[in-house]
Protein backbone atom coordinates (compact mmCIF):
# COMPACT_ATOMS: atom_id res chain seq x y z
CA UNK A 1 0.00 0.00 0.00
CA UNK A 2 1.05 3.09 -0.86
CA UNK A 3 2.32 5.57 2.15
CA UNK A 4 -0.07 8.26 2.95
CA UNK A 5 1.12 12.05 4.21
CA UNK A 6 0.47 13.16 7.48
CA UNK A 7 -0.73 16.09 8.81
CA UNK A 8 -1.55 17.52 11.58
CA UNK A 9 -4.73 19.11 12.04
CA UNK A 10 -5.61 19.77 16.10
CA UNK A 11 -3.37 20.80 18.61
CA UNK A 12 -4.04 20.87 22.37
CA UNK A 13 -1.49 21.99 24.69
CA UNK A 14 -2.28 21.80 28.26
CA UNK A 15 1.20 23.79 29.68
CA UNK A 16 1.56 26.53 32.32
CA UNK A 17 2.46 28.88 29.10
CA UNK A 18 -1.25 28.84 28.34
CA UNK A 19 -4.35 26.26 27.88
CA UNK A 20 -5.68 25.64 24.39
CA UNK A 21 -4.10 26.42 21.33
CA UNK A 22 -4.44 30.17 20.92
CA UNK A 23 -3.53 30.65 25.01
CA UNK A 24 -0.33 28.69 24.35
CA UNK A 25 1.25 30.61 21.35
CA UNK A 26 0.37 33.85 22.74
CA UNK A 27 2.41 32.84 26.15
CA UNK A 28 5.21 31.10 23.82
CA UNK A 29 5.64 34.52 21.80
CA UNK A 30 6.42 35.99 25.16
CA UNK A 31 9.30 36.06 26.17
CA UNK A 32 8.41 35.36 29.60
CA UNK A 33 9.37 32.65 32.22
CA UNK A 34 6.45 30.70 34.05
CA UNK A 35 8.68 29.48 36.12
CA UNK A 36 8.58 30.29 40.29
CA UNK A 37 8.71 28.79 43.57
CA UNK A 38 6.83 25.26 43.98
CA UNK A 39 5.09 25.47 47.22
CA UNK A 40 3.43 22.89 47.61
CA UNK A 41 5.18 20.97 49.35
CA UNK A 42 5.78 20.84 52.60
CA UNK A 43 8.69 23.41 53.90
CA UNK A 44 10.54 21.24 55.83
CA UNK A 45 11.94 19.43 52.44
CA UNK A 46 13.90 22.65 51.27
CA UNK A 47 13.23 25.24 48.05
CA UNK A 48 11.65 23.74 44.88
CA UNK A 49 11.54 25.76 42.19
CA UNK A 50 9.00 24.47 38.79
CA UNK A 51 6.93 25.73 35.90
CA UNK A 52 3.30 24.49 36.69
CA UNK A 53 -0.57 24.81 36.36
CA UNK A 54 -2.76 27.10 38.13
CA UNK A 55 -5.60 25.67 39.54
CA UNK A 56 -6.55 22.98 36.71
CA UNK A 57 -9.75 21.90 36.66
CA UNK A 58 -10.38 18.74 34.21
CA UNK A 59 -14.45 20.27 34.10
CA UNK A 60 -13.44 23.03 32.10
CA UNK A 61 -12.48 20.50 29.20
CA UNK A 62 -14.37 17.72 29.59
CA UNK A 63 -17.10 16.13 31.21
CA UNK A 64 -16.46 15.21 34.75
CA UNK A 65 -18.57 12.29 34.76
CA UNK A 66 -17.07 10.65 31.70
CA UNK A 67 -13.85 10.87 33.10
CA UNK A 68 -12.56 7.54 35.33
CA UNK A 69 -12.80 7.47 38.63
CA UNK A 70 -9.34 8.48 40.50
CA UNK A 71 -7.73 9.45 37.59
CA UNK A 72 -4.03 11.01 37.87
CA UNK A 73 -2.98 14.04 36.93
CA UNK A 74 -1.40 13.36 33.99
CA UNK A 75 -4.31 11.57 32.57
CA UNK A 76 -6.15 14.64 33.63
CA UNK A 77 -3.92 16.94 30.99
CA UNK A 78 -3.95 14.65 28.45
CA UNK A 79 -7.86 14.06 28.57
CA UNK A 80 -8.11 17.52 28.59
CA UNK A 81 -5.12 17.89 25.28
CA UNK A 82 -7.57 15.55 23.21
CA UNK A 83 -10.62 16.99 23.68
CA UNK A 84 -9.00 20.69 22.87
CA UNK A 85 -7.31 18.74 19.88
CA UNK A 86 -10.37 17.56 18.78
CA UNK A 87 -12.35 20.59 19.02
CA UNK A 88 -9.08 22.68 17.29
CA UNK A 89 -9.50 20.09 14.39
CA UNK A 90 -13.58 20.37 14.54
CA UNK A 91 -13.96 16.83 14.45
CA UNK A 92 -16.28 15.03 16.97
CA UNK A 93 -16.58 11.89 18.91
CA UNK A 94 -19.33 10.70 16.51
CA UNK A 95 -16.30 10.78 13.16
CA UNK A 96 -13.89 9.15 15.40
CA UNK A 97 -16.63 6.08 16.65
CA UNK A 98 -17.12 6.06 12.68
CA UNK A 99 -13.86 5.53 11.81
CA UNK A 100 -10.46 3.79 12.71
CA UNK A 101 -9.01 5.68 15.27
CA UNK A 102 -5.77 5.15 17.53
CA UNK A 103 -4.43 6.79 20.97
CA UNK A 104 -0.74 6.89 21.46
CA UNK A 105 0.65 8.88 24.37
CA UNK A 106 4.08 9.22 25.95
CA UNK A 107 4.87 9.78 29.94
CA UNK A 108 8.06 9.42 31.71
CA UNK A 109 6.81 9.10 35.10
CA UNK A 110 4.15 7.17 36.73
CA UNK A 111 1.76 8.70 38.93
CA UNK A 112 4.42 8.67 42.00
CA UNK A 113 1.53 11.26 44.02
CA UNK A 114 -1.06 8.60 43.76
CA UNK A 115 1.26 6.00 44.40
CA UNK A 116 2.67 7.56 47.80
CA UNK A 117 -1.02 8.68 48.86
CA UNK A 118 -1.97 5.04 48.93
CA UNK A 119 1.16 3.88 50.98
CA UNK A 120 0.20 6.31 53.54
CA UNK A 121 -3.71 5.32 53.59
CA UNK A 122 -2.86 2.21 53.94
CA UNK A 123 0.48 2.17 56.87
CA UNK A 124 -2.51 4.38 58.74
CA UNK A 125 -5.02 2.79 58.43
CA UNK A 126 -3.95 -1.12 57.67
CA UNK A 127 -4.19 -3.20 54.67
CA UNK A 128 -8.02 -2.92 54.26
CA UNK A 129 -7.41 0.70 53.02
CA UNK A 130 -5.56 -0.47 49.96
CA UNK A 131 -7.06 0.36 46.70
CA UNK A 132 -7.26 -1.52 43.57
CA UNK A 133 -7.77 1.20 41.75
CA UNK A 134 -3.94 2.40 42.07
CA UNK A 135 -2.76 -0.42 39.81
CA UNK A 136 -5.32 1.06 36.66
CA UNK A 137 -4.48 4.69 37.39
CA UNK A 138 -0.46 5.00 38.52
CA UNK A 139 1.13 3.73 35.43
CA UNK A 140 1.78 5.34 31.85
CA UNK A 141 -0.72 3.12 30.34
CA UNK A 142 -2.98 4.86 32.46
CA UNK A 143 -2.82 7.88 30.22
CA UNK A 144 -4.15 5.89 26.97
CA UNK A 145 -6.48 4.29 28.67
CA UNK A 146 -7.95 7.18 30.67
CA UNK A 147 -8.12 9.10 27.20
CA UNK A 148 -10.16 6.49 25.50
CA UNK A 149 -12.24 5.62 28.64
CA UNK A 150 -13.01 9.45 28.59
CA UNK A 151 -13.85 9.92 25.31
CA UNK A 152 -16.23 6.73 24.98
CA UNK A 153 -13.93 5.32 22.11
CA UNK A 154 -12.75 1.91 21.26
CA UNK A 155 -9.30 2.93 19.92
CA UNK A 156 -5.69 1.28 18.96
CA UNK A 157 -3.93 2.08 22.58
CA UNK A 158 -0.31 2.20 22.75
CA UNK A 159 1.56 4.07 25.71
CA UNK A 160 4.84 4.77 25.14
CA UNK A 161 7.65 5.24 28.20
CA UNK A 162 10.81 6.60 26.82
CA UNK A 163 12.18 9.14 29.50
CA UNK A 164 11.55 12.42 28.47
CA UNK A 165 11.80 11.37 24.36
CA UNK A 166 8.46 9.79 25.37
CA UNK A 167 5.84 12.37 23.58
CA UNK A 168 7.65 12.57 20.63
CA UNK A 169 8.23 8.98 20.21
CA UNK A 170 4.43 8.84 20.92
CA UNK A 171 3.82 11.48 17.61
CA UNK A 172 6.20 9.29 15.81
CA UNK A 173 4.51 6.41 16.04
CA UNK A 174 0.95 7.21 15.77
CA UNK A 175 2.06 9.21 12.54
CA UNK A 176 3.40 5.75 11.55
CA UNK A 177 -0.19 4.44 11.85
CA UNK A 178 -1.77 6.62 9.65
CA UNK A 179 0.77 6.83 7.11
CA UNK A 180 0.68 3.04 6.24
CA UNK A 181 -3.44 3.26 6.56
CA UNK A 182 -3.95 1.22 9.53
CA UNK A 183 -6.24 4.02 10.99
CA UNK A 184 -7.46 7.05 9.72
CA UNK A 185 -7.51 8.94 12.84
CA UNK A 186 -4.85 9.28 15.59
CA UNK A 187 -4.87 11.28 18.49
CA UNK A 188 -1.38 11.52 19.86
CA UNK A 189 1.57 13.39 22.80
CA UNK A 190 2.92 13.34 25.74
CA UNK A 191 1.62 14.42 29.04
CA UNK A 192 3.43 14.83 32.44
CA UNK A 193 2.83 15.69 36.31
CA UNK A 194 6.25 15.26 38.08
CA UNK A 195 5.52 17.80 41.21
CA UNK A 196 5.22 15.44 44.12
CA UNK A 197 7.82 14.35 46.72
CA UNK A 198 8.82 12.08 45.03
CA UNK A 199 10.45 12.33 42.41
CA UNK A 200 10.79 16.30 42.76
CA UNK A 201 13.90 15.31 45.75
CA UNK A 202 15.35 12.92 43.47
CA UNK A 203 15.63 14.98 40.39
CA UNK A 204 17.18 17.88 42.85
CA UNK A 205 19.81 15.27 44.44
CA UNK A 206 20.49 14.76 40.92
CA UNK A 207 21.26 18.19 39.79
CA UNK A 208 18.38 17.96 37.74
CA UNK A 209 16.40 21.10 38.85
CA UNK A 210 17.89 23.74 41.36
CA UNK A 211 18.83 23.89 44.67
CA UNK A 212 17.27 27.20 45.13
CA UNK A 213 14.51 29.35 44.69
CA UNK A 214 16.20 32.54 44.43
CA UNK A 215 15.92 34.43 41.28
CA UNK A 216 13.15 31.19 40.26
CA UNK A 217 12.10 33.26 36.92
CA UNK A 218 15.51 33.63 35.55
CA UNK A 219 17.03 29.67 36.26
CA UNK A 220 15.82 28.41 33.26
CA UNK A 221 18.34 29.75 30.83
CA UNK A 222 18.63 27.42 27.40
CA UNK A 223 21.83 28.12 25.58
CA UNK A 224 22.83 31.07 27.87
CA UNK A 225 26.63 30.93 28.53
CA UNK A 226 25.37 31.32 33.12
CA UNK A 227 22.97 28.40 32.48
CA UNK A 228 23.24 25.66 35.10
CA UNK A 229 20.52 22.52 35.30
CA UNK A 230 16.67 22.44 33.50
CA UNK A 231 13.80 23.27 35.60
CA UNK A 232 11.13 20.56 36.13
CA UNK A 233 7.57 21.19 34.75
CA UNK A 234 3.97 19.57 34.18
CA UNK A 235 1.66 19.86 31.63
CA UNK A 236 0.50 17.92 28.23
CA UNK A 237 0.06 18.63 24.69
CA UNK A 238 -2.21 16.33 22.50
CA UNK A 239 -2.27 16.37 18.66
CA UNK A 240 -4.80 14.71 15.98
CA UNK A 241 -2.92 13.57 12.87
CA UNK A 242 -4.88 12.56 9.45
CA UNK A 243 -4.07 11.33 6.32
CA UNK A 244 -3.44 13.82 3.63
CA UNK A 245 -6.50 13.79 1.98
CA UNK A 246 -8.28 14.47 5.05
CA UNK A 247 -10.84 17.98 4.21
CA UNK A 248 -9.62 19.46 7.25
CA UNK A 249 -6.86 22.43 6.78
CA UNK A 250 -3.40 21.32 8.09
CA UNK A 251 -0.76 23.24 10.54
CA UNK A 252 1.94 21.23 8.84
CA UNK A 253 2.70 17.62 7.75
CA UNK A 254 5.05 14.95 9.94
CA UNK A 255 7.62 14.09 7.66
CA UNK A 256 9.59 11.37 9.19
CA UNK A 257 9.92 9.99 12.63
CA UNK A 258 13.79 8.08 13.77
CA UNK A 259 14.91 7.45 17.08
CA UNK A 260 19.00 6.29 18.06
CA UNK A 261 21.15 6.25 21.61
CA UNK A 262 23.93 7.50 22.43
CA UNK A 263 27.33 5.80 22.05
CA UNK A 264 29.10 5.26 25.47
CA UNK A 265 30.78 8.60 26.27
CA UNK A 266 28.86 11.04 24.00
CA UNK A 267 26.10 12.70 25.12
CA UNK A 268 23.56 13.84 22.81
CA UNK A 269 25.80 12.16 19.74
CA UNK A 270 22.49 9.27 19.10
CA UNK A 271 20.61 13.00 18.52
CA UNK A 272 22.63 13.53 15.35
CA UNK A 273 21.84 10.33 14.43
CA UNK A 274 17.80 10.52 15.02
CA UNK A 275 17.92 13.67 13.02
CA UNK A 276 19.56 12.17 10.37
CA UNK A 277 17.37 9.13 9.86
CA UNK A 278 14.08 11.38 10.14
CA UNK A 279 15.03 13.87 7.58
CA UNK A 280 15.91 10.53 5.60
CA UNK A 281 12.19 9.22 5.94
CA UNK A 282 10.86 12.83 5.37
CA UNK A 283 12.99 13.04 2.12
CA UNK A 284 14.20 16.58 3.20
CA UNK A 285 17.80 17.08 2.45
CA UNK A 286 20.04 18.42 5.09
CA UNK A 287 20.31 21.88 3.06
CA UNK A 288 16.85 22.34 3.48
CA UNK A 289 16.29 22.15 6.73
CA UNK A 290 15.56 26.28 7.44
CA UNK A 291 14.58 25.94 11.44
CA UNK A 292 15.31 23.93 14.45
CA UNK A 293 12.98 23.22 17.58
CA UNK A 294 15.72 22.60 20.15
CA UNK A 295 15.47 20.70 22.56
CA UNK A 296 17.34 23.06 25.14
CA UNK A 297 16.60 22.20 28.61
CA UNK A 298 19.03 24.24 30.25
CA UNK A 299 20.88 21.81 31.07
CA UNK A 300 24.80 22.82 31.36
CA UNK A 301 25.92 19.63 29.49
CA UNK A 302 23.44 19.05 27.72
CA UNK A 303 22.70 22.24 26.01
CA UNK A 304 26.79 21.84 24.96
CA UNK A 305 26.21 17.80 23.91
CA UNK A 306 23.45 19.21 21.63
CA UNK A 307 25.01 21.73 20.23
CA UNK A 308 27.59 19.22 19.45
CA UNK A 309 25.24 17.36 17.64
CA UNK A 310 23.73 19.49 15.40
CA UNK A 311 27.39 21.15 14.34
CA UNK A 312 28.29 17.51 12.99
CA UNK A 313 25.02 17.62 10.92
CA UNK A 314 25.07 20.97 9.85
CA UNK A 315 28.61 22.46 10.51
CA UNK A 316 28.93 26.10 9.43
CA UNK A 317 25.38 26.71 8.39
CA UNK A 318 24.17 26.03 11.57
CA UNK A 319 24.80 29.83 12.42
CA UNK A 320 22.11 30.54 9.71
CA UNK A 321 19.76 28.23 10.80
CA UNK A 322 17.11 29.82 13.09
CA UNK A 323 16.73 27.89 16.23
CA UNK A 324 14.54 27.73 19.60
CA UNK A 325 13.73 25.94 22.90
CA UNK A 326 10.77 26.91 24.66
CA UNK A 327 12.11 25.07 27.77
CA UNK A 328 12.82 28.66 29.16
CA UNK A 329 9.28 29.53 29.62
CA UNK A 330 7.50 26.21 30.45
CA UNK A 331 10.49 24.59 31.79
CA UNK A 332 10.91 20.79 31.27
CA UNK A 333 7.85 19.09 31.40
CA UNK A 334 9.71 15.51 30.64
CA UNK A 335 7.56 13.74 28.64
CA UNK A 336 5.48 15.85 27.69
CA UNK A 337 8.10 18.48 26.78
CA UNK A 338 8.78 17.34 23.04
CA UNK A 339 5.21 17.71 22.56
CA UNK A 340 4.95 21.22 23.71
CA UNK A 341 7.63 21.69 20.99
CA UNK A 342 6.07 20.19 18.33
CA UNK A 343 3.25 22.58 19.15
CA UNK A 344 5.55 24.98 18.96
CA UNK A 345 7.18 24.04 15.52
CA UNK A 346 3.65 23.49 13.91
CA UNK A 347 2.59 26.98 14.64
CA UNK A 348 5.96 28.51 13.49
CA UNK A 349 5.65 26.42 10.34
CA UNK A 350 2.03 27.43 10.18
CA UNK A 351 2.91 31.44 10.62
CA UNK A 352 6.61 32.00 10.03
CA UNK A 353 7.36 32.64 13.09
CA UNK A 354 10.54 31.85 14.97
CA UNK A 355 9.74 31.80 18.90
CA UNK A 356 11.85 33.29 21.45
CA UNK A 357 14.38 31.89 23.50
CA UNK A 358 13.35 32.90 26.98
CA UNK A 359 16.04 33.65 29.49
CA UNK A 360 18.61 33.39 26.69
CA UNK A 361 21.21 36.55 27.02
CA UNK A 362 24.61 35.63 26.77
CA UNK A 363 25.68 33.73 23.86
CA UNK A 364 27.72 30.48 24.97
CA UNK A 365 30.55 29.62 22.54
CA UNK A 366 29.71 25.81 23.14
CA UNK A 367 26.35 26.55 22.13
CA UNK A 368 26.76 28.41 18.59
CA UNK A 369 23.10 28.14 17.54
CA UNK A 370 21.11 30.99 15.95
CA UNK A 371 18.98 31.55 18.90
CA UNK A 372 17.09 34.42 20.06
CA UNK A 373 15.05 36.12 23.12
CA UNK A 374 12.72 38.00 21.02
CA UNK A 375 10.15 36.57 18.59
CA UNK A 376 10.89 36.02 14.77
CA UNK A 377 9.17 36.50 11.77
CA UNK A 378 10.94 34.27 9.26
CA UNK A 379 8.62 31.96 6.78
CA UNK A 380 10.51 28.65 6.78
CA UNK A 381 9.31 25.16 4.96
CA UNK A 382 10.80 22.04 7.28
CA UNK A 383 11.58 22.08 10.67
CA UNK A 384 14.01 19.51 12.77
CA UNK A 385 12.44 18.73 16.62
CA UNK A 386 14.90 17.62 19.10
CA UNK A 387 14.62 15.51 21.92
CA UNK A 388 17.01 13.86 25.07
CA UNK A 389 16.28 11.56 27.40
CA UNK A 390 18.14 10.10 30.55
CA UNK A 391 20.23 6.68 29.34
CA UNK A 392 21.06 8.65 26.45
CA UNK A 393 17.60 8.31 24.28
CA UNK A 394 17.32 10.55 21.33
CA UNK A 395 14.18 11.24 19.26
CA UNK A 396 13.60 13.31 16.26
CA UNK A 397 10.67 14.64 13.93
CA UNK A 398 10.79 16.19 10.76
CA UNK A 399 8.10 18.50 10.05
CA UNK A 400 7.07 20.02 6.73
CA UNK A 401 4.87 23.35 6.04
CA UNK A 402 1.30 22.13 4.00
Amino acid sequence: MKRRRVKITGIGPVTPAGIGREAFWRGILEPVSRVRPYTALDPKFGPIIAAYLDAFDIRNYWDRTLVPKGAARHTLFAIAGAALALNDAGISLEQLRAGSTAIVTGTCMMDFAGVADAEESVRQRGDRAASPRVIYTMGVSGVTIGVNQALGLDARLMAVSTQCSSGLDAIGHAAHLVANGEVEFALCGGSEAPLSQFPLLELRAAELTPPTTEMAERMARPFDLWRTTGVVGEGACMFVLEPEESPRKGYCEVGGYAFANDRRGDLCGGMADAARLSLAEARIRLGEVDSIAAWGPGHKLVDAGEARAMISLFGARLAEIPAASIKGAVGSPLGAAPAMQTAAAALGLSTGTIPPTANWSHPDPACPLNVSNQVRYVPHDFSLINSHGLGGVNSSLALRRC
